[in-house]
């Protein structure tokens, strides 16, 4: 990688030439990124792919009218031509009041180290012998599993810096690592695919490849020889990794875009009874290694530890400087998306496992997959393709396909009556499986 001042002086010289070609303000980021991915399949070799990549932005100002434009050429004849095309097309964008750099008092100034890169010296015949390894782990599992859709492996390294002409410069190398396997099992005529990764920015802590595979493998064979089930309304347990999926509904109708354009179904909810009174969700950007962690949002803002819900009340939304403008607000830091999450329930004791959700719920629907895009967060409504597992008294039944579930997302929201202790980390999200009181099955 490149040295960071060189970075760090390119960002800066980026604003010096879009201040003397007549910008009113500007922010810079110069960007480079490496990876190695690796893809096999029945012990061959499918893809395996090593990038490169180096981008340079600026973002001018003309009062309130706005230009963006990029680059791969870090030469000054290159920068300079970004910066005047930039200039080019803020001359003719609209006005827009809300338009600007983030007000001085924001801008992150001392931003903490928080340990974000960990490089993963990985060569790409050590990346093969990873994904045949969990490949192979999840082929002897059983007979049954005699194919796969694949395992791969992938390492990526990168670093930037960012600047602008209120302030700000800041910035850092990262990583990200993963792995995952996908194994296929079939009895007679039915067969079913499942799934299961690990990922960390430290590769020393990512799962054993062998776990993994035979991980995948058991949930592959747990859903053959699945049933359908008679419409009814039950309460459903999102397991765990798919849980994360209702924190993330709740963020998407929160955020800044959706708020000001009046296409949310939680209009005006903040200091609302929105969840149960046991529910809390806490933001924390700065959990050093954490893979949602950064000392500044994308625009050079501070970021803050908050609670986002306490008690079941919202606190907070989550905010760029163009959208807290636009609501008469001001930035939460939160320009390019949530940092790490972590929703939990006071009512959450340490052996809540996922038998004990089970033995909670006593009858109803264990969910772990779900298909299509069917929120609307406009109203609200939920409604998406799913797979599962029926549960009667306590106990796993039998698995359950070609359903359907429903309900209203306020509803679910309000309708939680429990999270498990089980918590996993998905992307930026922490929690554990989520227990809702009632929804839809649509089936027979």
């Amino acid at each position: 990688m490149l040295k960071p001042e060189l970075l760090r002086d390119l960002s800066l010289k980026i604003l010096q030439m879009a201040r003397d070609a007549g910008a009113t303000d500007a922010a810079s980021e110069v960007s480079e990124s490496s990876g190695l991915s690796v893809t096999v399949r029945k012990q061959d070799i499918e893809t395996l792919e090593r990038t490169r990549d180096r981008a340079a932005s600026v973002t001018v100002y003309s009062g309130t009218r706005r230009g963006h434009a990029t680059t791969s050429d870090f030469s000054d004849q290159a920068l300079r031509a970004a910066v005047e095309k930039a200039l080019d097309i803020a001359r003719y964008t609209a006005e827009d009041s809300c338009a600007g750099l983030p007000e001085p008092h924001l801008i992150a100034r001392d931003a903490p180290a928080l340990a974000l890169y960990f490089p993963w010296e990985l060569s790409a015949e050590a990346a093969v012998r990873l994904a045949m390894t969990a490949e192979k782990a999840a082929l002897s599992v059983s007979p049954a599993i005699q194919n796969t859709e694949g395992a791969s492996v992938a390492a990526n390294h990168g670093q930037f810096y960012s600047a602008n002409t209120k302030g700000f410069i800041g910035g850092y190398p990262y990583s990200r690592h993963w792995f995952s396997v996908a194994p296929i099992a079939q009895s007679g005529q039915n067969m079913q695919r499942d799934d299961w990764y690990t990922s960390d920015r430290d590769p020393r802590r990512l799962a054993d490849p062998e776990s993994v595979g035979r991980y995948a493998a058991q949930r592959a064979l747990a859903r053959l020889n699945a049933r359908k089930v008679a419409t009814q309304k039950v309460p459903v347990l999102f397991e765990a990794p798919l849980a994360s999926g209702i924190l993330g509904a709740f963020v998407q109708a929160v955020s800044g875009g959706a708020l000001y354009r009046k296409s949310s179904f939680l209009l005006d909810s903040l200091g609302q009874q929105i969840f149960p009174s046991h529910i809390q969700i806490r933001e924390d950007p700065l959990i050093p290694g954490a893979m949602g962690s950064t000392p500044f949002d994308d625009e050079g803002v501070r970021v803050l530890a908050r609670d986002v819900v306490a008690n079941g009340v919202v606190k907070g939304y989550f905010l760029s400087c163009y959208s807290a403008r636009k609501l008469g607000m001001e930035s939460t830091g939160n320009s390019g998306g949530s940092h790490n999450l972590f929703m939990t329930s006071s009512r959450t004791h340490e052996g809540d496992d996922l038998n004990t959700m089970l033995r909670k719920m006593g009858r109803g629907l264990l969910l772990t997959e779900v298909m299509g895009q069917g929120v609307n967060y406009v109203t609200g409504d939920y409604s998406r393709g799913a797979f599962g597992y029926w549960v009667e008294n306590g106990e796993i039944a039998y698995p359950v396909e070609e359903i359907t579930i429903a309900a209203n997302m306020k509803d679910m929201l309000k309708g939680i009556v429990a999270i498990g202790s089980d918590a996993i980390c998905r992307g930026t999200k922490t929690v554990g499986s989520i227990l809702i009181d009632e929804m839809t099955i649509a089936g027979n």
